[in-house]
């Protein structure tokens, strides 16, 4: 039967990162624990002045081969895995002269921060713990007599059991850093058969296509627990993954509330959007509200191009969020503070943005020191019953040379410009989306519809608010570019979105009834292009 308390009289310590580990040694000696130890970390605690005997001098065998054999070797294994309440266990580890480790302290080798670092191939097999996993999920299956930890954190706690229980810990301890560790050994490996997965496509020819790997793991690290989901009767999270890319999660938290469930989402969606217009061609700015923009555009100045993106639908920028690709300064944040913003995200902020948006103690602040690469590629995951959706990052992008005029009417090369600004947008609009502008700024957006008509009545309908609102004679809608991401089915959506004033059309083509839309394009005078890419979004 398992005891509720199991004293430690002894713990085998290996780790690589060394962040606390003298302190935490310490405490385990001055509580009479016996410490034993591998290479670089045995030599730590020596140097430090405490009592520490090496692993080598419990198996009788020296560390060999680069280090990556060890602790592959049944005293420390059988010391981990032998149940102190079965008389065969205590008997063969007494024959073999095995002792109990009643507390294993193990970090892994930095695999996923060697990938992050951009590590070549040798490098990244060389970081790959093999010692480590193995005894972390043998201590986990034996938590009901010995307490394992994969990090500082987990030592702490059983230290204070200890504390509290003569130097023993409780069961429930146990259990709980047990099944942590199982989660921390698998994103481990989830980790490395990613990355392998990488190397193998990399080796592809151009023309092959990647084959799905049989079995597919995914982990993370909790980032946060957050207070619910996308309502308030459902429980969430947000967990960090190994991938290295600049957004929400990597970001520095200047001010403001604790970021909700739907503030991750949403900032996200705002950040990967403004990240497709490269600073060096001058300032961007996204306003996203539920996931969708609500006004994207470029200007001279960050001010401006938050101005024009806020005119498209100022009313539904109430309680969004804004991207910037370009840091934050203080005429923008005065200007972002003169409505109700959830959160504001740029690579960087001035000392006088800061002050400004500091009046305002609810507003967020993020800032990520970086932009997401639009064209890395990467995973999409999307959970369904029974299993998950994987599939690649939408990282298409098409060039004016990549585009096909099926019109009688060539387009000018303002509104090839003014096309592909629509397309990028319409990239990360829910489908079907409907996407007009004009000059570098968003005209009108009609998001999420079940048929692309009524996205572009949508559309229309936002253009006529915007107009009313600013007090301008005609809708920016008039001569201005539209983007379907996805193919027009009939002339229709093509015949209103040109009622609405667009002169110009960008779609990816591909109907059945191409031609019949082709013929209409004509007749109303319309230029348009193909792109040959779809971008559906849902």
């Amino acid at each position: 039967m398992t005891a509720d308390l199991a004293p430690v009289r002894r713990a085998l310590i290996s780790v690589s990162d060394k962040t606390g580990l003298i302190e935490r040694a310490k405490k385990l000696a001055e509580m009479g624990v016996e410490l034993v130890s591998t290479g670089g970390t045995s030599k730590a605690i020596a140097d430090a002045g405490l009592p520490v005997k090496d692993v080598s001098e419990l198996t009788g065998f020296p560390e060999m081969m680069d280090g990556r054999v060890k602790t592959l070797h049944p005293v420390v294994h059988g010391g981990l895995l032998y149940r102190r309440d079965l008389e065969s266990h205590v008997e063969a580890a007494k024959t073999h002269n095995i002792g109990g480790i009643d507390l294993l302290y193990v970090n892994l080798y930095p695999f996923e921060a060697t990938v992050a670092a951009g590590k070549g191939f040798e490098d990244c097999i060389e970081n790959i713990d093999i010692g480590g996993p193995a005894m972390l999920r043998a201590a986990a299956k034996n938590a009901d007599f010995v307490a394992v930890c994969t990090d500082g954190e987990d030592v702490d706690k059983a230290i204070a059991d200890m504390q509290a229980h003569q130097g023993a810990t409780t069961l429930a301890t146990r259990r709980r850093l047990a099944a942590k560790t199982y989660a921390r050994t698998a994103a481990y490996d989830a980790a490395i058969s990613n990355w392998y997965v990488k190397q193998l496509d990399a080796e592809l020819a151009a023309d092959e296509k990647p084959t799905a790997p049989d079995w597919r793991a995914f982990g993370g690290h909790l980032k946060q627990s957050l207070r619910y989901g996308e309502n308030p009767h459902q429980n969430a999270s947000v967990y960090a993954g190994p991938e290295a890319r600049p957004g929400v999660l990597t970001a520095t938290q200047i001010q403001g509330k604790e970021l909700s469930y739907n503030n991750l989402n949403d900032t996200d969606a705002a950040y990967e959007l403004v990240a497709e217009f490269d600073p060096t061609n001058g300032p961007a700015v996204a306003i996203i509200k539920h996931a969708n923009p609500c006004g994207v555009a470029l200007g001279a100045t960050a001010l401006e191009a938050y101005r024009e993106a806020l005119a498209c639908d100022k009313e539904s920028a109430f309680g969004g969020i804004v991207a910037l690709n370009t840091d934050l300064d203080a005429d923008t944040a005065e200007a972002i503070t003169e409505i109700f913003t959830e959160v504001v995200i740029a690579p960087g902020a001035d000392e006088a943005a800061r002050e400004i948006f500091a009046r305002k103690k609810n507003l967020r602040l993020l800032i990520t020191n970086g932009l997401p690469d639009p064209l890395a590629p990467g995973l999409t995951l999307r959970s369904i019953a029974g299993g998950i959706l994987v599939q690649d990052r939408d990282c298409g992008r098409v060039s004016a040379d990549d585009l096909k005029v099926v019109t009688k009417r060539h387009p000018s090369d303002a509104e090839i410009r003014d096309m592909l600004f629509a397309m990028t947008v319409a990239k990360h609009v829910k489908s079907n989306a409907i996407v007009f502008a004009k000059n570098g700024v968003t005209a009108a957006i009609g998001p999420g519809q079940t048929s692309r008509v009524e996205s572009t009545f949508v559309a229309a309908h936002k253009a006529e608010k915007a107009r009313i609102a600013a007090g301008w004679d005609i809708t920016r809608t008039k001569n201005s570019a539209v983007a379907s991401e996805a193919f027009f089915p009939f002339p229709d959506g093509l015949l209103a979105a040109a009622e609405a004033g667009a002169s110009c059309v960008i779609q990816p083509g591909g109907s059945m009834n191409d031609q019949m839309v082709i013929d209409a394009a004509d007749e109303a005078g319309l230029a348009m292009v193909f792109t040959g890419m779809r971008h559906f979004r849902h």
